[in-house]
Protein backbone atom coordinates (compact mmCIF):
# COMPACT_ATOMS: atom_id res chain seq x y z
CA UNK A 1 0.00 0.00 0.00
CA UNK A 2 2.79 2.45 0.95
CA UNK A 3 4.70 1.78 -2.26
CA UNK A 4 1.49 1.88 -4.30
CA UNK A 5 0.66 5.35 -2.95
CA UNK A 6 4.24 6.41 -3.59
CA UNK A 7 3.95 5.24 -7.21
CA UNK A 8 0.75 7.22 -7.72
CA UNK A 9 2.31 10.47 -6.48
CA UNK A 10 5.82 10.02 -7.88
CA UNK A 11 4.57 8.87 -11.30
CA UNK A 12 3.25 12.39 -11.89
CA UNK A 13 6.75 13.84 -11.38
CA UNK A 14 8.81 14.64 -14.44
CA UNK A 15 5.88 15.73 -16.60
CA UNK A 16 5.94 19.48 -15.99
CA UNK A 17 9.07 21.49 -15.23
CA UNK A 18 7.02 24.19 -13.51
CA UNK A 19 5.24 21.75 -11.18
CA UNK A 20 8.46 19.83 -10.55
CA UNK A 21 10.30 23.07 -9.73
CA UNK A 22 7.56 24.04 -7.26
CA UNK A 23 7.73 20.70 -5.47
CA UNK A 24 11.52 20.59 -5.57
CA UNK A 25 11.60 24.01 -3.88
CA UNK A 26 8.95 22.90 -1.38
CA UNK A 27 10.81 19.67 -0.57
CA UNK A 28 14.05 21.52 0.19
CA UNK A 29 13.29 25.13 1.15
CA UNK A 30 9.69 25.40 2.39
CA UNK A 31 10.71 24.15 5.82
CA UNK A 32 12.79 27.32 6.26
CA UNK A 33 9.82 29.47 5.28
CA UNK A 34 7.69 27.50 7.74
CA UNK A 35 10.20 28.23 10.52
CA UNK A 36 10.25 31.93 9.64
CA UNK A 37 6.46 32.08 9.58
CA UNK A 38 6.30 30.22 12.92
CA UNK A 39 8.43 33.00 14.41
CA UNK A 40 5.48 35.40 14.01
CA UNK A 41 3.22 33.81 16.65
CA UNK A 42 6.26 32.97 18.79
CA UNK A 43 7.36 36.59 18.90
CA UNK A 44 3.78 37.78 19.41
CA UNK A 45 3.42 35.61 22.51
CA UNK A 46 6.77 36.35 24.15
CA UNK A 47 5.23 38.98 26.41
CA UNK A 48 2.66 36.53 27.73
CA UNK A 49 5.32 34.36 29.30
CA UNK A 50 7.85 31.81 28.29
CA UNK A 51 5.95 28.66 29.23
CA UNK A 52 4.31 28.35 25.80
CA UNK A 53 7.60 28.96 24.02
CA UNK A 54 9.33 26.36 26.18
CA UNK A 55 6.59 23.88 25.29
CA UNK A 56 6.98 24.57 21.57
CA UNK A 57 10.74 24.01 21.78
CA UNK A 58 10.28 20.93 24.00
CA UNK A 59 7.82 19.46 21.50
CA UNK A 60 10.27 19.94 18.64
CA UNK A 61 13.11 18.43 20.68
CA UNK A 62 11.06 15.43 21.78
CA UNK A 63 9.78 14.81 18.24
CA UNK A 64 13.32 14.99 16.90
CA UNK A 65 14.63 12.57 19.54
CA UNK A 66 11.84 10.06 18.94
CA UNK A 67 12.27 10.40 15.17
CA UNK A 68 15.99 9.65 15.48
CA UNK A 69 15.25 6.59 17.63
CA UNK A 70 12.69 5.31 15.12
CA UNK A 71 15.13 5.90 12.25
CA UNK A 72 17.84 3.95 14.10
CA UNK A 73 15.46 0.99 14.46
CA UNK A 74 13.97 1.21 10.97
CA UNK A 75 15.02 -0.98 8.08
CA UNK A 76 13.04 1.08 5.55
CA UNK A 77 15.37 2.57 2.95
CA UNK A 78 14.57 5.44 0.61
CA UNK A 79 12.45 4.70 -2.45
CA UNK A 80 15.27 5.42 -4.89
CA UNK A 81 17.43 2.74 -3.25
CA UNK A 82 15.13 -0.13 -4.19
CA UNK A 83 12.79 1.09 -6.92
CA UNK A 84 12.95 3.02 -10.17
CA UNK A 85 11.69 6.51 -9.27
CA UNK A 86 11.61 10.07 -10.57
CA UNK A 87 14.16 11.39 -8.10
CA UNK A 88 14.09 15.15 -8.53
CA UNK A 89 16.38 16.22 -5.69
CA UNK A 90 19.69 14.75 -4.58
CA UNK A 91 19.66 12.84 -1.32
CA UNK A 92 21.98 10.48 0.46
CA UNK A 93 20.96 6.86 0.81
CA UNK A 94 19.88 5.73 4.25
CA UNK A 95 16.84 5.28 6.44
CA UNK A 96 13.62 6.65 5.06
CA UNK A 97 11.35 6.23 8.08
CA UNK A 98 10.43 8.75 9.42
CA UNK A 99 10.93 11.86 7.33
CA UNK A 100 12.95 14.38 9.36
CA UNK A 101 11.45 17.22 7.33
CA UNK A 102 7.90 16.05 8.02
CA UNK A 103 8.60 15.38 11.70
CA UNK A 104 10.06 18.84 12.23
CA UNK A 105 7.46 20.66 10.14
CA UNK A 106 4.50 18.95 11.81
CA UNK A 107 6.05 19.32 15.28
CA UNK A 108 6.37 23.08 14.81
CA UNK A 109 2.89 23.35 13.29
CA UNK A 110 1.17 21.24 15.94
CA UNK A 111 3.06 22.88 18.82
CA UNK A 112 2.27 26.39 17.61
CA UNK A 113 -1.37 25.33 17.24
CA UNK A 114 -1.52 23.74 20.69
CA UNK A 115 0.42 26.30 22.71
CA UNK A 116 0.27 29.63 20.87
CA UNK A 117 -2.40 30.05 18.19
CA UNK A 118 -4.78 27.63 16.54
CA UNK A 119 -5.01 29.78 13.40
CA UNK A 120 -1.25 29.88 12.96
CA UNK A 121 -1.11 26.16 13.74
CA UNK A 122 -3.60 25.39 10.96
CA UNK A 123 -1.67 27.54 8.46
CA UNK A 124 1.61 25.88 9.42
CA UNK A 125 -0.02 22.43 9.19
CA UNK A 126 -0.97 23.19 5.59
CA UNK A 127 2.66 24.09 4.86
CA UNK A 128 3.85 20.93 6.65
CA UNK A 129 1.50 18.85 4.50
CA UNK A 130 2.89 20.47 1.34
CA UNK A 131 6.43 19.71 2.54
CA UNK A 132 5.51 16.08 3.15
CA UNK A 133 3.79 15.72 -0.21
CA UNK A 134 6.77 17.33 -1.94
CA UNK A 135 9.17 14.85 -0.31
CA UNK A 136 7.13 12.02 -1.88
CA UNK A 137 6.76 13.81 -5.23
CA UNK A 138 10.53 14.29 -5.47
CA UNK A 139 11.20 10.61 -4.79
CA UNK A 140 13.00 10.73 -1.44
CA UNK A 141 10.24 9.44 0.88
CA UNK A 142 7.27 7.12 0.97
CA UNK A 143 3.88 8.45 2.14
CA UNK A 144 4.19 6.30 5.27
CA UNK A 145 7.41 8.13 6.19
CA UNK A 146 5.47 11.40 6.16
CA UNK A 147 2.56 9.94 8.13
CA UNK A 148 4.87 8.50 10.79
CA UNK A 149 6.63 11.88 11.05
CA UNK A 150 3.27 13.58 11.61
CA UNK A 151 2.25 10.97 14.20
CA UNK A 152 5.55 11.36 16.06
CA UNK A 153 5.03 15.13 16.04
CA UNK A 154 1.46 14.80 17.34
CA UNK A 155 2.55 12.40 20.09
CA UNK A 156 5.41 14.69 21.13
CA UNK A 157 3.08 17.71 21.37
CA UNK A 158 0.54 15.66 23.33
CA UNK A 159 3.22 14.40 25.73
CA UNK A 160 4.55 17.92 26.30
CA UNK A 161 1.00 19.20 26.78
CA UNK A 162 0.20 16.53 29.37
CA UNK A 163 3.52 17.09 31.14
CA UNK A 164 3.08 20.85 31.04
CA UNK A 165 -0.42 20.70 32.51
CA UNK A 166 0.79 18.39 35.29
CA UNK A 167 3.64 20.81 36.01
CA UNK A 168 1.21 23.75 36.08
CA UNK A 169 -1.09 21.94 38.54
CA UNK A 170 1.84 21.06 40.78
CA UNK A 171 3.18 24.60 40.79
CA UNK A 172 -0.27 26.08 41.50
CA UNK A 173 -0.70 23.80 44.54
CA UNK A 174 2.59 24.97 46.00
CA UNK A 175 2.02 28.69 45.52
CA UNK A 176 0.99 30.61 48.62
CA UNK A 177 -2.55 31.94 48.54
CA UNK A 178 -2.31 35.74 48.34
CA UNK A 179 -6.08 36.38 48.26
CA UNK A 180 -6.54 36.21 52.03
Amino acid sequence: MNYHLFQIVNAAAGRSDLVDDLFEWSAVWLIYALAAIAAIPVLAHLRQGRAALVRVVASLGLAFAVGQAVAALSTEVRPFQTHPVHQLIPHDAGPSLPSDHATAAFAVAFAVGAFLSRRWGVALSVLATIIGFARVWTGVHYPGDILVGALIAAAAVAAVDVGGRAYDRRISRHRPDTTA
